[in-house]
């Protein structure tokens, strides 16, 4: 019980001071003979230092109060701050043209405007690099302490996308474009990319699926509930993803902590699946569909080759999902879940705290 209260502490003191860390999106274009690398980043979180490998919460870093002093500040002046930052940033991302080291120089630096200093806001750096043949291949290197970079080639048919973290390389990138990928290929390189929405990124996500857990230690209505949720998120993940539904994030999100709300006091109020359950968890499953697109949205698909990444997307959703109830099922449902104890002292104490941490993200969703 002290291990169980641990958790519960720890997500709900990760919830209450969520300072998110979101991937880099880098675009890549060939133009010319010069090549541009447009980083659209958390400004703030790279001119405080922090390592951002493996981090999901700058508040769990030494960095914290700095970063929180830089997203007070007005453009012009974290932008003097970032100068320095961004030549540091040309100097460590390695950039190589047919095996040819090519020197970074920063173009520009774009901070974003001044809003809600408790959401990061967005901001770019755009670096520009000569290229003595325009036609030999580049291989970007990602930084260690950088995080999580989405690398995306512009302006070909059969553009590059790379999912990058700190200290990785690029696979090679054709500046005319690559040889087609197969369908095969594309769908096995997406998996990973959705599997990472769900663990570790997806904290909102994760809370959901362990509500459905924490109803009942049968197997009937979790295999009820999962279906009915898989089968309305892949509906609106795919109308997402091709521009048929798109209902802005303001809403989507703050109706994403709600359900969390809902399947958790459910749990508390009733030891069993009533009919109106799967019914229900369809409903808020369209909603996470589009959260799942949204994010699929910034990562990019490729060019002919939708259904093969949407699929990949969603079977690494879905593999996501699967592994969360499996880490619970052995946590605490294979060694207690016939307890007579499991109810009042487990499902409904993990329920209560589900349901807390909801509704502080609803709040802070609609009005903050």
């Amino acid at each position: 019980m002290r291990w169980l209260v641990s958790i519960m502490a720890m997500v709900w003191g990760l919830a209450a001071t969520a300072h998110e860390v979101m991937p880099t999106i880098g675009d890549l274009t060939v133009t010319d003979g010069q090549a541009e690398l447009v980083l659209r980043l958390n400004a703030e979180a790279f001119a405080a230092g922090i390592d951002l490998d493996g981090l999901e919460d700058t508040n769990a870093t030494d960095q914290s109060s700095a970063y929180d002093a830089l997203r007070a500040l007005p453009p012009e002046e974290l932008q003097a701050r970032m100068a320095p930052v961004a030549a540091q940033m040309a100097d460590s991302i390695g950039l190589t043209s047919g095996g040819t080291a090519v020197p970074l120089n920063v173009a520009r630096i774009e901070i974003g405007p001044l809003g809600n200093i408790d959401l990061a806001r967005e901001s770019e750096i755009a670096f520009s690099a000569a290229l003595q043949d325009a036609t030999a291949p580049l291989v970007l290197s990602w930084p260690d302490g950088y995080g999580t970079l989405v690398l995306r080639q512009q302006g070909v048919e059969t553009p590059y996308t790379g999912y990058l973290d700190g200290g990785q390389s690029s696979d090679p990138i054709l500046p005319g474009g690559a040889e087609p990928k197969s369908g095969w290929q594309v769908f096995a390189e997406y998996i990973p990319v959705g599997f990472d929405h769900i663990v570790p990124k997806g904290l909102d996500h994760i809370l959901f699926v362990l509500g459905l857990f924490f109803l009942s230690t049968k197997l009937g209505p979790l295999l009820w509930q999962v279906t009915a949720f898989t089968a309305a998120h892949t509906v609106t993940l795919a109308l997402g993803a091709l521009g048929v539904v798109n209902i802005p994030g303001s809403i989507v999100e703050p109706i994403i902590a709600a359900s969390i709300v809902y399947v958790a006091v459910e749990n508390i109020l009733s030891p069993k699946m009533h009919a109106w359950r799967p019914v229900v968890v369809f409903c808020f499953g369209l909603l996470h569909g589009l959260g799942f697109a949204s994010v699929l949205g910034e990562f990019g698909l490729p060019a002919g080759q939708f259904i093969p990444a949407l699929l990949g997307f969603n079977v690494g959703v879905e593999v996501g999902q699967l592994t969360v109830i499996a880490v619970a099922f052995l946590a605490v449902g294979l060694w207690f879940g016939r307890k007579s104890f499991y109810r009042p002292y487990i499902a409904v104490p993990a329920s209560v705290v589900i349901a807390l941490v909801g509704a502080y993200w609803f709040v802070e969703r609609v009005f903050l």
